[in-house]
Formats: C-alpha cells, structure tokens, sequence
C-alpha cells in the first residue's frame, strides 16, 4: 500500500456519518457501521413475523442467535397492518412491537424494512388492496395520492416504534431501516417520474428523524445519506459497491434458496456456496453487514402469499418451515461467523490489499498498525482444488473456496470444507382421515344470470370487483337458442389464474395459467338446448401479483367468452353479465358465503 492510499485511508476513516444522539449512537462511514463509536462486523438474519406465530419468536431468535447471527432482519406489512385506511391491526401475528421487544430481551439488534413496497413474495406487493382505489393513482411514482398514503404509514410505524422506545437512539434494538425495495429494477418504467419519486422517499425518510440510519436495496443512486444496498446470491461479485466514499457495503438479501410456485421443485443452495459469497463479500467488496434472506421462511397463512407461490417459504433455510435447524447449513454458516468474528477487530480496522497467489487465485489480507493481520485466500476456480504459497508458506485451497486465517497463519475455516453433519426432518401423522366420518362434502352452488345483483354489459376485471376479499368470482350469463339442441364450441380467453366453465349447471372444462404466464384460452364442447342457456364461468386468482411497474394497472379474471357452431361465432363478451364474489373460509371445518 502506497503513502497517498495510506493517507487517503486513514482520511475516510475519520470522515464519520453521525444520525444519532442519546441512547445509542448508531453512525456509519466508509468501513461500517458503528453503534457508540464501535466499529460492528454484523451477520443478519431474515424472519418475518407474519410468516410464524408468536409463539415460535422467542425459539426462532434463540437458534438464530446460537447461530451467530447478530441482527434479526424484517420486513413491515402494510396490508395486514392497515386493512382498511385509517384501521390499524398489530394483534396476534401482526404485533411487531412485541417481536421487536423479544429480539431486544434476547441481546440482539433490529433491522426494520418499511419498504412500504416490499414485493417479498407477499400477496399485491404487501400493499392493501384499498391502495388501488384512490382516484389518480400511481404506485411507486411521483403521484401525489401515492405519496400521501405511502408517507403516512411509514411515519406511522416510526411513530409507533418510537412510542416503544425500540430504535436505537432510544435504547432500543432496532439500528437500521429501509425504505423502498429494490426500485432500481422498475424506475425506467416510469421516466421522469422515477428519480424525483427516489429523492422525495429518501427525503421523507430522513425527515423522520429516527436516530438511525436508512438504507434503500438495489438502488445505485441512493441520495445521501441513504446507504445503497446489495440484494442477490453473489453480491461478491456483482455489487458495484457504495455509491458514496462515506457509505459501507451492506448486503440486505443473500438468498438461502429461492421461493417456490406450484409446478416447481425447490431451489437447493449449498451451505458452501453461500459461505463462498460471504467470504468473497467481504475480502473483495468490504463487506461489513450481511443478511440472510431468509433465516427461516415460515409459512404463508391464508391469502397471504403472491400469485402462484406455494404456502411454504424458502423451507431450505438454516431454519426450515417449522423452525426446525437445517444442517448442515445452520452449523456450517455458524462456523463462518466464528471464524470471522476471530479476526473482525483487524479487519474493520483497515481495507484490505490484495495479492495475486495465481491466475484465478487471491489473497486479501488486512494488516492493521497494531501488528494484527488476518487473510483470506480465493481460489476462485471451480474445477480442481490448488496448491499456493502466501508467506512462505503453502495452503491448499478446495475448488471455489475460500480460507480464512485471522492470524495470516493459521486456517480456521474454509468454505468448502463442511463439519456439520446432514440431518433430515422426519414427519409424524398426527390425524388420519381414514372414514367417510371424517369428511364433509360442500357441494358449490352454480348461480345463474337471474339471481345475481351485481350487473355488467362488460365483463369485469376480476380484482376490482373482488376487492381481495375473495379468490373465487362467478361470471354468468344465458344466451338464447332457437334450434333444437347442437353441438358448440366455448372459448374463454382468462387472464388468469384459474377457470371453471359450466353450461347449464353441467362442466364442461377447466384450465389454468402459470406463474408469469398467467393468461390462456379454456375450449371445450357445449351441447347448447333450445331456449334459454345459462354459461357460469368461475374465475379464482391464487394470491395477487407482487412484482413490476404500474401494479395498479395488472388485470386479471375473464376477457372474452366466444360460442362457436358449424354456421357462425357467437362473441357474447358484450351481453349483460351477472356476478358473484364467494368467500369461502374453510378453517376449522365451517363455510361461509358472501354475495356480491
């Protein structure tokens, strides 16, 4: 390292971002983040209090805790807290303040992602469907009417943790916060009305004065003193880094797996892999906070997931569905840690130099003015393990791993090489539903045109006539024959997801879309009778879309119904439609009907 380099270090070193005063001071600079003037190495982990029960927090932090995770990482979820606007619910697993009271009582800190856009595999993007409703809006945008509602829930939950005293600043837990979420990937949608929306968001965050900093994921442009964020698998690689000399490298997402949508098999990440783009995070990239998106995934209750996903989420992280350890993950990533927090004093002291060990091998090495030094060694080929000298000495290096040696001497863990022996979950059958005794048939009633109230000469956009009360919504219509009884063909073009099609009360097919492609044509043959024919169509989404520009404007349900014979087509997209919203909560054996 040359004297200019040395200078211009030790210059950014001093360069400190304060955001606090009493309580705790939680500051930043180019390094890291530092709570009281102490420089932090912190290792997070993603759960999502909707996604467990209340009684599963205290557990679920204590494992994460075991497994040398030092900050508990969440998103806030605007639907479920504000159902309607102006009536709030944290009850049950809504009570954030009781889950940000239990990551406190365990000794760790807190990362609040208020987005209020969080995407996250969570039903309409975690907005509340109400959202869709206000006349002129625009999500995401430089839209007034969406600012308004966006601005008044975020300073809502600040002002309800700031009533509990769980910011930092306060003495509380939480030490970070978002907003946002990944907007860099749909600003270009919205031209000019995309950069004022990511200066006014980050304005309006600071302005709420919580004492600690904010930071904004996958948004290079993050206006000061937003700290911009990698989220992704390998953000060793790929981050383009801080966007400011004075901001550290933080990660938000490092994916344990992936979610799942029906029709697909899990996606299986290695417990090597992710500790490979750990490592990698911080020799190459000065990574200094690294979230686990997710820790534990939990479950999607009731409506509660995006379109097509499956109730489970992310059940291959370190801990699984039902908070049960995934090994060898869990133990695996907690050897990591270990190693790491061996030599964190040296390497949050300095940035390191690197040191070329061969054509695709590296060494990283962080030599402090105390003496202290500590090494990571890259082999980043993936085909064989190799052979390099680093100080006169020789380390073998396992294909695409790393070595990490907090003395520049000793190996105390490599990536590659896992300890932690495999387990596997076991299940046990609690309930047999074995007899006809224990089954109940709900026979779906089939409405016809004539006892519907809601009436349309169009046929409707599934949503907003369901208003995300329901997946299930009858559209039903009757034509009139004046020959005897032939033989037709019905075309329904859905936008998705799901389609029953009936004529008079018999059915004659169904079909369904994909995730990201929901839209498909049901055909099928009819035998239409002299006289009046009644066509009854039922349309169901399975959970709402999460992700894109211009949300508001994403349809779904029935566009066109065409009756085709020998002699001509028959496009009765234009006759008067009837329609039937059905709510149906199936829980605890009991349903429930709710009629349009």
């Amino acid at each position: 390292m040359d004297i200019s380099w040395s200078v211009a270090v030790a210059l950014l070193m001093v360069m400190v971002m304060v955001v606090s005063t009493g309580g705790a001071n939680v500051s930043y600079d180019g390094r890291s983040l530092m709570i009281d003037g102490e420089r932090k190495m912190l290792f997070s982990g993603s759960i999502h209090y909707p996604r467990s029960t209340p009684d599963m927090w205290p557990s679920l932090i204590s494992k994460a805790k075991e497994g040398g995770i030092d900050v508990i990482e969440t998103y806030v979820f605007w639907n479920l807290h504000e159902p309607q606007p102006g009536q709030y619910d944290f009850s049950g697993r809504r009570d954030i303040v009781a889950f940000m009271k239990q990551i406190q009582a365990q000794g760790l800190y807190a990362c609040l992602r208020i987005g209020p856009y969080i995407e996250g595999e969570w039903t309409y993007g975690g907005f509340p469907f109400w959202l869709h409703d206000v006349p002129g809006v625009v999500f995401r945008s430089n839209n007034e009417p969406f600012k308004f509602y966006m601005q008044n829930f975020t300073t809502k939950i600040v002002n309800l943790m700031k009533s509990e005293g769980l910011y930092a600043s306060q003495g509380g837990p939480i030490i970070l916060s978002q907003i946002e979420n990944e907007y860099q990937n749909v600003e270009k949608a919205f031209g000019e009305d995309g950069p004022p929306y990511v200066s006014w968001a980050a304005e309006m965050a600071v302005g709420l004065q919580t004492g600690v900093p904010w930071c904004m994921c996958k948004q290079d442009d993050a206006p000061d003193p937003v700290i911009n964020a990698c989220n992704g698998l390998k953000c060793g690689e790929t981050f383009t880094g801080p966007n400011s000399p004075n901001k550290p490298s933080i990660w938000t997402e490092n994916w344990t797996s992936f979610y799942q949508v029906y029709g697909q098999n899990a996606t299986l990440r290695s417990a090597e892999d992710m500790a490979y783009h750990v490592a990698l995070f911080i020799a190459r990239k000065n990574g200094t906070f690294i979230n686990y998106y997710m820790y534990h995934g939990g479950t999607n209750f009731g409506r509660t997931a995006a379109e097509y996903m499956i109730t489970s989420y992310y059940d291959q992280a370190p801990l699984d569905e039902y908070g049960l350890i995934r090994q060898p993950k869990w133990g695996h990533l907690k050897e990591l840690h270990e190693a790491v927090k061996l030599c964190s004093e040296t390497i949050l002291s300095v940035f390191p130099s690197m040191q070329s060990l061969g054509e695709q091998q590296e060494a990283y090495v962080f030599s402090g003015d105390s003496g202290a030094c500590a090494a990571f060694l890259v082999n980043m080929d993936n085909t064989k393990s190799v052979v390099v000298q680093f100080q006169n000495s020789s380390y073998e290096l396992p294909r695409k791993s790393i070595s990490i040696l907090p003395d520049c001497k000793t190996v105390a863990f490599n990536t590659a090489k896992v300890s932690t022996q495999f387990n596997t979950r076991i299940t046990i059958p609690a309930i047999k539903f074995d007899t006809a005794e224990k089954w109940e048939q709900f026979e779906e009633v089939i409405p016809q045109f004539d006892a519907t109230t809601l009436r349309s000469d169009v046929l409707l956009e599934h949503m907003n006539t369901t208003k995300d009360v329901s997946d299930y919504l009858w559209y039903t219509s009757s034509i009139q024959q004046d020959s005897m009884e032939q033989q037709s063909t019905l075309s329904v073009k859905s936008l998705g997801h799901v389609l029953h099609a009936f004529v008079n009360g018999e059915h004659v097919g169904s079909l369904h879309g994909r995730f990201r492609n929901t839209a498909f044509t049901l055909e099928g043959a009819v035998s239409l009778n002299e006289g009046t024919n009644n066509i009854s169509l039922l349309s169901a989404t399975v959970g709402l879309p999460d992700s894109g520009s211009f949300l508001e404007r994403r349809a779904l349900g029935v566009k066109s119904v065409i009756i085709e014979d020998s002699k001509e087509a028959n496009n009765i997209t234009s006759l008067s439609w009837g329609y039937q919203v059905i709510v149906r909560l199936d829980y605890w054996g009991r349903s429930y009907r709710f009629t349009h």
